[in-house]
């Protein structure tokens, strides 16, 4: 099985079937988002109108660094059981590898997002969310699994994996997060869509830029 997608999906399906046995990582990231999100709500608890109007960016917050947490557990386990290495001495191309990893991060990210939105309308008093929001949590998880995919094979391979992803991957993230919290505050607070459809337009494009280049990177990254 050597061809780009059919070994991207055997990476994909090997995670998931991992992920069915185990429930580590989904319970994992889980309940570290529900206590962020519970964090903010009795931080922010003073000030309702301030509360309100971060609701996009504690939602952004809390999906990153779960994120992060994630990446964390899944490729550091890949690489201290040897199955990254088994991966790369496969006929598979290296591409395949970065497809697959990214699509498990990318279903179990957007998985807590999704989540985390009923919890934050109750906790947060906040109208029901437009539908759209959706899109935006998709579109936002897939830029994050992909420039999360690529920097945590670099910091995997380092000694302290463990506190390097986050430094680099917080200021690559960046403009996906100003994109994702500026549309989701628009929907979020009611605002015409005229105000936050271009928000929700740029992550898109910011997402496919963030694949597409993090693909081509990828077999570089992997053979240091």
């Amino acid at each position: 099985m050597t061809g780009l997608w059919p070994a991207a999906f055997a990476v994909f399906a090997k995670d998931l079937r991992a992920e069915m046995r185990s429930r580590e990582l989904l319970s994992m990231m889980g309940l570290f988002s529900v206590l962020c999100i519970l964090a903010f709500s009795f931080a922010l608890e003073l000030d309702r109108q301030t509360r309100d109007s971060v609701a996009g960016g504690v939602l952004w917050v809390t999906v990153t660094f779960a994120v992060m947490l994630g990446l964390n557990r899944s490729l550091g386990g890949e690489r201290e059981q040897g199955s990254l290495d088994a991966m790369l001495l496969s006929p598979m191309p290296r591409a395949s590898i970065f497809l697959g990893k990214a699509l498990s991060n990318f279903v179990f990210s957007s998985l807590i997002g999704l989540i985390l939105l009923p919890l934050m309308t109750v906790l947060y008093n906040l109208p029901l969310a437009h539908p759209t929001i959706i899109a935006a949590v998709v579109l936002g998880s897939l830029a994050l699994s992909a420039i999360g995919t690529l920097l945590a094979a670099i910091a995997v391979q380092a000694r302290s994996r463990d506190s390097l992803l986050p430094i680099i991957m917080l200021p690559t993230a960046l403009p996906v997060l100003l994109c994702a919290v500026r549309a989701s505050n628009g929907m979020f607070s009611g605002q015409p869509e005229s105000l936050w459809i271009g928000w929700l337009g740029l992550l898109a494009i910011t997402a496919a830029g963030y694949l597409l280049m993090c693909g081509a990177l990828f077999a570089y990254v992997i053979e240091e």
